[in-house]
């Protein structure tokens, strides 16, 4: 039962590509059965991105963007029910602690069935967009990768206690644009003691850790979460799920084999995946259930073959 519980397109988001419905045809050609649609949130004028700028967008127009992707994902859970599971929900964007208000008011307003809690911006700059603008965050930080890693690990902690998200996006994705994107945090005890809080927040109330492709499709070693944090979870008795966070119709399960034997690896035996039904973990979404499947019989699926 392939699936993927992090998407975007390029209808509703500026550096993807491919139209939302060509996403889903695209899943299922693939022998794809759940996707779960998560278009950024709508952000502050403050935050744009650069290419939003550049296309004329606003705050406002983000917001107009985000009520047309939540009607368009709408039409297609219904127009292709009988090939695909899709499940509707945004992965938000945690800059500051004012983000708070606007998520709530936006999980209030549209009848999400999950959302990925991320972080993307440190010191309100992108630290995953350009390596320009990583070193600016690094600068505010105090000009080294290993501050900058804390402070991220710290907003991380603050959006988690704020929003216990049930999917945790893109665990590590501050090593993406650093020196060494393929560190394991030797030797930086602070940023070690800060992502063990972490985890062991996540797994207390019973958040889901993705393994994220998208580190392997853009040229790392690892996916997200690397291997010793992934083990480190794993002891806590943490559970996982698995992401391609694609950006467009050609990043459709990028990567999942090599997922699954990053997975094997790690030691993970099962993955949870979210569907339709009473709701056994999260009651904000009291229509999603979470159950698990074995590596094994994802391994075996022609999705895979």
């Amino acid at each position: 039962m392939p699936f993927s519980h992090h998407s975007h397109s390029g209808q509703f988001c500026a550096h993807a590509h491919s139209a939302l419905e060509d996403v889903v045809k695209a899943a299922v050609a693939k022998h794809m059965q759940i996707l779960a649609l998560t278009e950024h949130m709508p952000r502050e004028q403050q935050d744009l991105y650069p290419e939003e700028i550049d296309q004329g967008y606003s705050e406002k127009v983000l917001l107009d963007t985000f009520c047309e992707y939540y009607i368009e994902a709408r039409r297609l859970q219904q127009a292709y029910m009988s090939q695909l599971k899709i499940l509707i929900g945004m992965e938000v964007d945690w800059i500051r602690p004012s983000s708070q208000v606007f998520i709530e008011e936006l999980l209030s307003r549209f009848q999400l069935e999950l959302f990925i809690g991320s972080v993307h911006h440190v010191h309100c700059v992108p630290i995953d967009y350009s390596t320009d603008l990583f070193r600016e965050a690094r600068s505010i930080s105090g000009g080294t990768d290993e501050r900058l890693f804390e402070d991220y690990f710290d907003l991380q902690h603050e959006m988690l206690l704020a929003l216990k998200p049930p999917i945790v996006g893109h665990f590590d994705l501050i090593r993406l644009k650093s020196d060494n994107p393929d560190t394991n945090f030797a030797d930086m005890d602070g940023v070690k003691k800060r992502i063990s809080r972490n985890l062991a927040f996540i797994a207390a109330y019973g958040g889901i850790l993705e393994l994220n492709s998208a580190a392997l499709r853009k040229g790392m070693k690892e996916p997200y979460p690397s291997m010793e944090i992934s083990k480190e979870f794993l002891d806590l008795g943490g559970s996982f799920t698995i992401s391609d966070d694609s950006h467009g119709v050609d990043q459709i399960g990028s990567q999942y084999r090599e997922l699954l034997d990053f997975a094997k690896q790690v030691g993970i035996l099962q993955i949870t995946y979210f569907e339709k039904g009473p709701s056994n973990r999260d009651v904000r979404f009291p229509n999603v259930t979470n159950e698990m499947i074995s590596i094994s019989r994802l391994e075996s699926h022609p999705f895979l073959a």
